[in-house]
C-alpha cells in the first residue's frame, strides 16, 4: 500500500511538470483527487478486508478483499497505460508528451514506471491471497453462508472455535480432591 501511495505522489509532481510545461490543468486535478482518495481508502478499503479475512478466516472478508482489490488492481494498469485526461501520468502520456516537453516527459516516465511495477505487485499479491484463501477451503459458497448468517460481522472467537473441535479447553474433576490436615503426612 506504501509503494501505491508513494507512487500517487511521485504522479502528482509529474502531472504538476505536465501541466507546468503544456499539458492540461485537469490531469493535476485528478491526480491530487487520486492522491487524497486513495490513500486512506487503500487501508480502510481493501488492507483492512484483507487482515480481517486472515485474523478470522472469513470467506466474505476474502471476498470483499478480492473484489476491491481487483478494481483497485484494473484502476492500476489503466494508470500505468497512462490515457490522457484521466490525472495519470501513464506510457501514453509520457511518451506522447516528448515532442511538446522532453524534460517533462522524463518526469512522467518515473510514475509510468512505478505504476507498472505497483500493478506486477499488486498481481502477485491477489494470487498469493488467492491461493492462501483456496488452499484453507475457502469457497464463494462458504461467503455466501457467512453473508446470510451475519457471522462476518462477529466472527466467532478462537477459543469457540478451539472448543467446537475439542470440547471445554479446562479439565472437568467430578468431586473435589481430599488433602491431608495440616498436621498430617504425605503419602
Amino acid at each position: 500500500m506504501s509503494v501505491y501511495c508513494a507512487t500517487l505522489g511521485v504522479n502528482l509532481v509529474a502531472c504538476l511538470a505536465w501541466w507546468i510545461a503544456g499539458g492540461s490543468g485537469a490531469n493535476f486535478g485528478l491526480a491530487l483527487l487520486w492522491l487524497l482518495l486513495f490513500s486512506p481508502c487503500g487501508y480502510v478499503c481493501w488492507f483492512r478486508p484483507a487482515y480481517k479475512a486472515f485474523r478470522s478466516d472469513s470467506s466474505f472478508n476474502f471476498m470483499a478483499f478480492f473484489f476491491i482489490f481487483g478494481a483497485q488492481f484494473v484502476l492500476t494498469v489503466i494508470q500505468a497505460v497512462g490515457f490522457s485526461g484521466w490525472g495519470a501520468c501513464g506510457w501514453l502520456a509520457a511518451i506522447g508528451f516528448f515532442q511538446t516537453s522532453v524534460g517533462a516527459a522524463v518526469v512522467m516516465l518515473l510514475p509510468a514506471i512505478m505504476f507498472s511495477m505497483s500493478a506486477v505487485m499488486m498481481a502477485i499479491l491477489i494470487m498469493k491471497a488467492h491461493s492462501i484463501y483456496r488452499g484453507a477451503g475457502g469457497s464463494f459458497q462458504k461467503a455466501q453462508t457467512e453473508w446470510s448468517t451475519g457471522t462476518w460481522r462477529n466472527p466467532p472467537s478462537r477459543e469457540a472455535q478451539f472448543n467446537n473441535f475439542s470440547g471445554n479447553s479446562l479439565p472437568e474433576y467430578p468431586t473435589v480432591p481430599s488433602y491431608p490436615a495440616s498436621g498430617g503426612q504425605w503419602p
